[in-house]
């Protein structure tokens, strides 16, 4: 069975005060709560679910994140500030709700509801601050800045240090917070909306799953699945973050709860420690473009796109499933060029016993693509899938029960241990949810004044006058974009900030698909896990695994390049994603499994067997031609590569049947 590696990583953080736990525990909980009456039970409007949801998510995010950082006491003076903030979340969350009547019927806005706007915009950017960090903080103070930037505005100086594309009339403070809180197109707008509804009710569904043991259940089934292949650890990582990816938006949770199990493992079967980190780093990343949840991106790119959510989890089945192969056969050759071996049968668990185990904890898996399926609100399918892993965990308990033999004091402790599970769940879920909740909040902030501004359409033509209207350019700028967003920024809103400023233009201007143009820069924003100098997902692997955190980075970085071809691969061949003749989404299919074995093969010298230098050189121009938007090009390029594949395999039989 695997081990907990004897290393606890965890950072130093100064204990809270028990009175200050409980009060986290109620306020997540009642969080909880409202979330699920409003999915289940009473859709509420807008303009009460939203704000309601931000002032509840501000006053956790106080109490848990104090002023002056987690690793010190928060003192009497940071209780004086956070008392204020605390106070001054409950008063965000209840004004419009308080005021809607008024508000909705005003033709200009009362001092006061300015005044609350700025109010909201200081505690939001606070929040973010404490929750996302400081990098999030920032983009959204420049936004808000250039909305006062112009002739008209707050700040009229700071319009002659723009170019002047940039240049625009400029804000005044009452006609940015009036933007900003009093309509639907700042920070209660669809991002914070989809957080306050999809995503939430997604990770309190995940947390539920985590609390009941589903995590260790994945785990141990894809280490029973693999474990006795060559370089099992580093392929049970693969496969169970592509499980966990159903459980945690998150790439660095993914590295934290199975690199905890995989990574020493890895290192105990030969994989170097920089290695064992970084191929955990890149299956984790994997985890937040895995269908049915995708982290928060799917709900958001359901909301921009107009795409029925169960569409987008349908189309994003077979890319994930090639980045995954990718890193699965790169694991597969770097085992077989070590020489490496499987774990022996005695060190893992078995199939059957861990599907007779957990087998309960599909369900909800089941439920949940069922419900999509059958058409229902993402958010009533969150909502029921909730209650299967409820009714899920009680039929187990109630059969352990039965099976261990009755008694009314093993009724009592079950009961307990289930209401303990679920207010557990319920926390957890709020806690989880408070910093992509912040992330959206300042991100309405900046469709806000995008929208305010016109800044959408003049990053466009910026972006198209740098790229010199080529689009492979374009998307080389989009990834360097991305990268440097994600250095400051989590995924969720570095994909929101991003395609905002250059969705247009690869939509109008150069012609992609709206559903294409939002996958590409969602897969993009993923690189900041696992892309050198800021590798979160990176540093995360190399804490568990003992190893430089830029080696470890560079690593995670080889292993993760699906996340730059892939996506590449939707924008030249379109039918994989939008469909077409059979035959032709058949071909590319196909196509796009041939290029990313030569990829993988050409990245490692290595196939069946080692490859010359000049087999490795030939594949090059085959992978390009591959991706060339021309059939001809294609075939040609697929034939080059089947060629210098079958040398290699033919070479791999004569090595074999030569003489010891």
């Amino acid at each position: 069975m695997v081990t907990e590696p004897d290393v606890d990583m965890r950072p130093y953080e100064a204990p809270q005060p028990a009175i200050v736990l409980r009060v986290i525990t109620i306020v997540g909980i009642a969080l909880s709560l409202f979330q699920l009456y409003a999915a289940g039970l009473q859709p509420l409007g807008l303009f009460f679910q939203r704000p309601i949801h931000l002032g509840f998510i501000l006053v956790l995010c106080f109490l848990i994140y104090p002023v002056f950082g987690r690793h010190r006491p928060r003192g009497a003076l940071g209780w004086a500030i956070d008392a204020v903030l605390i106070v001054c979340g409950v008063v965000v969350g209840a004004w419009v709700p308080l005021n809607i009547d008024i508000i909705a019927n005003q033709v200009f806005p009362r001092d006061i509801d300015v005044w609350m706007g700025v109010l909201t915009m200081i505690v939001v950017l606070e929040g973010a601050r404490r929750a996302v960090g400081l990098g999030m903080t920032i983009i959204g103070a420049c936004f808000i800045a250039y909305a006062f930037a112009g002739s008209r505005g707050e700040l009229p100086f700071l319009a002659d240090w723009m170019p002047g594309i940039l240049n625009h009339r400029g804000y005044s403070l009452e006609r940015l917070a009036s933007q900003m809180t009093l309509g639907a197109e700042g920070i209660y707008g669809i991002p914070l909306g989809v957080a306050a509804t999809f995503i939430f009710v997604f990770v309190l569904f995940g947390a539920f799953l985590e609390v009941t043991g589903a995590g260790k259940f994945f785990i141990d089934l894809a280490y029973a699945a693999t474990g006795r292949q060559r370089g099992g650890p580093a392929k049970a990582a693969v496969i169970a973050s592509a499980g966990m990816g159903s459980i945690s938006g998150s790439a660095i949770a993914n590295v934290v709860t199975t690199g905890a199990f995989t990574i020493p493992l890895m290192k105990r079967l030969g994989y170097r420690p920089a290695q064992a980190g970084g191929i955990e780093a890149a299956a984790s990343t994997g985890g937040q473009i895995m269908p049915p949840l995708m982290g928060a991106g799917a709900f958001l790119m359901s909301e921009f796109t107009r795409v029925p959510y169960v569409d987008i989890v349908l189309v994003s089945i077979f890319p994930a499933i090639l980045y995954f192969g990718a890193v699965y056969l790169l694991v597969h050759i770097a085992a077989v060029k070590q020489g490496m071996t499987g774990m022996s049968a005695d060190e893992l668990p078995s199939v059957r016993k861990v599907l007779a185990e957990g087998w309960h904890f599909l369900l909800p898996l089941v439920a949940l693509v069922a419900l999509l399926v059958a058409g229902y609100s993402p958010m009533r399918v969150g909502f029921y899938a909730i209650l299967s892993i409820l009714a899920a965990a009680a039929a187990k308990a109630l059969w352990t029960y039965a099976a261990n033999g009755p008694t009314a004091a093993g009724f009592v402790a079950m009961c307990q241990r289930g209401v303990a599970l679920t207010l557990q769940a319920l926390e957890l879920g709020a806690r989880n949810a408070v910093a992509v909740s912040m992330a959206c909040a300042v991100a309405g902030i900046i469709v806000g004044v995008v929208g305010l501004t016109g800044l959408g359409l003049k990053f466009s033509s910026m972006m198209i006058a740098f790229s010199g209207g080529n689009l492979l350019l374009a998307l080389l700028l989009v990834l360097i974009a991305s990268l440097i967003l994600g250095m400051g920024l989590p995924v969720t809103a570095a994909y929101i900030v991003l395609i905002i400023l250059v969705g247009p233009a690869l939509t109008q201007e150069f012609g992609i698909p709206i559903l294409i143009a939002h996958l590409v820069v969602f897969w993009y924003s993923q690189d900041s896990n696992v892309t050198p100098p800021v590798a979160l997902a990176g540093f995360a692997g190399a804490a568990i695994a003992g190893s430089k955190p830029m080696e470890t980075s560079l690593q995670a970085w080889k292993y993760a390049k699906g996340l730059y071809l892939i996506p590449l691969f939707m924008v030249f061949n379109e039918e994989i994603i939008l469909g077409g003749p059979l035959p032709l989404v058949i071909w590319s299919g196909a196509i796009a499994i041939i290029a990313l074995v030569a990829f993988a093969a050409t990245l490692e010298g290595f196939l069946w067997r080692s490859m010359a230098l000049w087999q490795r050189a030939a594949l090059v121009p085959g992978v390009i031609a591959v991706f060339w938007p021309d059939l001809r090009v294609e075939v040609a390029g697929v034939a080059l590569i089947l060629v210098i594949l079958g040398l290699n395999w033919w070479g791999s039989r004569g090595m074999a049947r030569a003489p010891a």
